[in-house]
């Protein structure tokens, strides 16, 4: 559920509120009662390391090119007209 706080406490606690949002937290900022905004952490882009990812891939099956594209143009044709 997300908490609701009023413009006074966010102007007043805003260093605590910012920790709290780095940790997840969401919050609707009230004004006199009524809902006027809405606060929520970004969703960040996680990073992945060239070496992580070569391990990741390391035992996967290699890639036949000629199979692939014969696969890609079996499903995503080239004419202009859509599919049905």
């Amino acid at each position: 559920m997300t908490k609701q706080i009023t413009q006074r406490e966010l102007r007043n606690n805003s260093g605590d509120f910012m920790r709290q949002l780095d940790q997840g937290e969401s919050f609707v900022v009230t004004r006199n009662g009524v809902p006027v905004g809405e606060l929520s952490p970004l969703r960040r882009h996680r990073l992945v390391s060239a070496e992580a990812a070569v391990a990741a891939f390391r035992g996967a099956p290699r890639v036949e090119f000629d199979q692939f594209r014969a696969d890609l143009d079996r499903v995503a044709g080239q004419e202009i007209a859509p599919r049905g």
